[in-house]
């Protein structure tokens, strides 16, 4: 795209120019003037999936610093730009339980705070510090919608402005195949830096992290959200359901279920203190980017913080491994993944001098219960969301799978879980 002023391109009348661009830019350098923008490139939709909750749009700039050496002229940038959906009921959802504002302000208040805490307060010999495997946030821009008592009427503005993560190499994951076990494991490394460094936030500075983060999504209007998407995909489930010969005990189990939803919903989201931290709340395989390294491990990175909610640590891993990996993988390598995601909860928590065991009380044992009770929740989760498997046979097989394992372990027995 050349660089003159009448070239943009439009996502629901909000132009993207250069003008812009070299506003965002500006921003993410740290200076007032001397970029130019010389060429620019625009196109639908970055990542792999479905994001029902944003606009998405990829943008590649080629810019340079007017007053720098030549040899350090030309830079190159790719972004991600985050909008407000242009179909009007997706909008209002989203603008009404502030999903996008949620967003927002995870990159600008809540990351901030976790690594500025990691820095002032990660013990030196420990080593290594924990990496927050987020995209780099370089521009933010947010107002509400004016109502017409309030004056003439404005629609809500929300950008959020990332690093296109794909120009590093990540890839989405492939839903159907499910995540293989190097995957799982990097998502695991990922996650559980957010929540050791949350909970070291909460109890090394004492703070009050739904005080301090009012706009988390609280458990009360979560519940009511995720209730809302339950109730539709119940109906299709127990629909499926009634079509596969030998799955009677598993419906019988949903329909004791069915009327105590929002309670069970409104329970599991609820923190058992003192391990109470912040949690993504929707992390699952389409939400996450994925490296393969030299080493061999894979390296992820955490997208679409939207529900970042104050809640329970195994709430994250439960959904991770109900919704996104094959069933073989899941029954075969379950308690080892445990294992992993306890093991570096507690060695990345010795990092900021919290012994989980000793000061929290806190055991493998007791992680083991609250998974299991999050399993529960991850399954209604699943449920909420059950479009995305019915009609792919792979996921409608792993949904299967998920059902009975959990009707013969008892997850599906309402018992200890209200």
């Amino acid at each position: 795209m050349s660089d003159t002023e009448e070239d943009s391109v439009s996502s629901d009348g909000w132009p993207i120019n250069e003008d812009w661009l070299v506003e965002v830019l500006k921003q993410h350098h740290e200076v007032r003037s001397g970029i130019r923008i010389t060429d620019f490139k625009v196109k639908q939709g970055c990542q792999d999936g479905v994001n029902n909750l944003s606009d998405i749009l990829a943008v590649a700039v080629e810019y340079e610093f007017q007053h720098a050496p030549p040899q350090l002229e030309t830079k190159h940038l790719d972004i991600v730009i985050k909008l407000l959906p242009q179909d009007p009921f997706s909008r209002f959802f989203v603008t009404e339980a502030q999903f996008d504002l949620r967003e927002i302000k995870f990159y600008t208040q809540i990351l901030p705070d976790l690594v500025a805490f990691q820095e002032s307060h990660l013990s030196k010999a420990d080593g290594a510090s924990m990496l927050v495997s987020v995209p780099t946030c370089f521009y933010t821009q947010y107002a509400p919608a004016i109502s017409p008592s309030q004056g003439s009427p404005e629609p809500p503005e929300s950008i959020l402005v990332l690093e296109d993560m794909r120009s590093l190499g990540f890839k989405g994951a492939n839903f159907t195949a499910g995540l293989t076990v190097s995957q799982t494991e990097g998502a695991i490394r990922s996650v559980v830096a957010i929540h050791a460094l949350s909970l070291g936030l909460k109890l090394k500075k004492k703070v009050d992290v739904n005080e301090k983060y009012p706009f988390l999504f609280q458990t009360t209007r979560a519940t009511e959200s995720y209730q809302q998407l339950v109730e539709q995909g119940m109906p299709q489930l127990t629909k499926f359901l009634e079509t596969k010969p030998g799955y009677e005990n598993e419906l019988k189990a949903l329909n004791r279920i069915r009327t105590r939803t929002k309670e069970l919903i409104e329970t599991l989201l609820q923190p058992i203190e003192p391990m109470g931290l912040i949690t993504h709340t929707d992390f699952w395989c389409n939400n996450l980017l994925f490296r393969a390294e030299q080493d061999g491990t894979d390296s992820c990175i955490v997208l679409d913080w939207q529900m970042v909610t104050y809640s329970r640590p195994t709430n994250d891993l439960a959904l991770l491994l109900i919704s996104s990996i094959p069933s073989q993988i899941r029954r075969q390598h379950g308690p080892r993944l445990l294992d992993l995601y306890y093991n570096l909860l507690k060695s990345n928590c010795q990092k900021l001098d919290i012994d989980i065991e000793a000061d929290l009380g806190y055991s493998r044992n007791k992680m083991e219960l609250e998974y299991r009770q999050s399993e529960l929740l991850a399954l209604l989760l699943c449920i909420g969301s059950i479009d995305i498997a019915i009609g792919n046979p792979v996921a409608e097989q792993r949904l299967l799978d998920v059902l009975r394992d959990f009707n013969d372990e008892g997850v599906l027995n309402l018992e200890g879980c209200l």
